[in-house]
């Protein structure tokens, strides 16, 4: 049974990948145990409520475990887990890849349409730029292929980063087109490379997303400022005109102080950005939503990075079709249309 197809007085007893552990305290001052357990369609809380010192050892982000408990809704504490038992999965017994999320759309096919929208830059310099830090010999290419793009909200997955900039690129890309005064190589560059911080901000091994020491006491923004702009500074004759506007563009992109960005956007290109970057986000959670609804339901429970429930009015049906036809590439798009 998938986490999405839970429901209120389910009997569990299966494997699930640990996403994150928590130690709490009682209030009678003992400790128990809060984790977040998902698999492919998903993430649900579990509890643990004895026995907690002795298991805290044995239960470890990223490792599978089998689970033996009953979900339930809670009226005030929403839906969870009430664990009674851990074991060791039994070799042979589940899936990894039915336990780690991803995007709808195959790496060789965003890759592809990365280049394409590079392509679009015609500056020698943002384009030298771009070859530099996403290029395929770029030495940061294959983190860059490989990084999550955020550790909970959206496209918190392997390829995740690759995923959410070639979507804002592309929408800096069209976007730019129909604004007048915006300069397209800016923009874009921008787009693309507006969260490369990441790259050191996370450290992941495919199994689960953690922030680095770097990414507590720096922060993703100034991370990805420091790279773009040594990379900008190995290039000959760069003009620092066009090195500003970029780097503007990494520094604002979270368009507001109490944000994290240490300035507002300022320009044209750094306000599109900004915008289709939280466009992005935004889309991205109602992506994550729609994979962990219930069979049969269109609407989901209060989300507290959108502010407010999700209606889908095909429900899981028609997520899980698209997510088919994203699978098997643009091909079976048109057949099916």
């Amino acid at each position: 049974m998938l986490v999405r197809e839970l429901s209120d007085g389910t009997e569990i007893d299966q494997v699930l990948l640990v996403r994150e552990v928590e130690v709490r305290q009682k209030r009678d001052g003992g400790e128990f145990l809060k984790l977040a357990l998902g698999d492919r369609t998903g993430r649900v809380s579990a509890m643990i409520w004895d026995g907690a010192a002795e298991l805290q050892a044995h239960i470890r982000p990223g490792v599978p475990i089998r689970v033996i408990g009953r979900y339930a809704d809670h009226p005030r504490y929403g839906a969870q887990i009430t664990v009674r038992a851990l074991r060791r999965p039994a070799e042979g017994t589940f899936a990894i890849a039915d336990l780690l999320d991803g995007p709808p759309r195959q790496a060789e096919l965003m890759e592809a349409d990365l280049r394409a929208l590079v392509a679009t830059v015609r500056d020698p310099h943002l384009a030298q730029l771009l070859d530099r830090l996403v290029g395929p010999a770029a030495r940061t290419w294959e983190r860059f292929r490989e990084a999550p793009a955020a550790k909970l909200y959206h496209q918190a997955y392997r390829h995740g980063l690759l995923e959410h900039s070639l979507s804002v690129g592309e929408a800096v890309h069209a976007m730019s087109a129909t604004f007048p005064g915006i300069d397209h190589d800016v923009a874009v560059t921008g787009a693309i490379l507006h969260d490369i911080g990441k790259l050191d901000a996370y450290a992941s091994d495919g199994m689960r997303i953690e922030m680095t020491d770097a990414g507590r006491l720096q922060g993703e923004i100034v991370l990805g400022y420091t790279r773009v702009r040594e990379a900008i500074e190995s290039i000959d004759a760069f003009p620092p005109d066009r090195a500003e506007a970029v780097l503007h563009i990494i520094l604002s992109h979270h368009g507001t102080l109490e944000h994290g960005s240490p300035v507002v956007p300022c320009t044209r290109e750094a306000t599109l950005v900004h915008f289709a970057d939280n466009l992005g986000g935004r889309l991205g959670s109602f992506d994550r939503l729609e994979k962990e609804l219930p069979a049969g339901e269109r609407w989901t429970a209060f989300d507290r990075a959108l502010g407010g429930a999700c209606y889908f009015p095909g429900g899981r049906d028609a997520a899980d079709a698209r997510a088919v036809q994203a699978l098997q590439g643009p091909e079976a798009a048109e057949n099916a249309a």
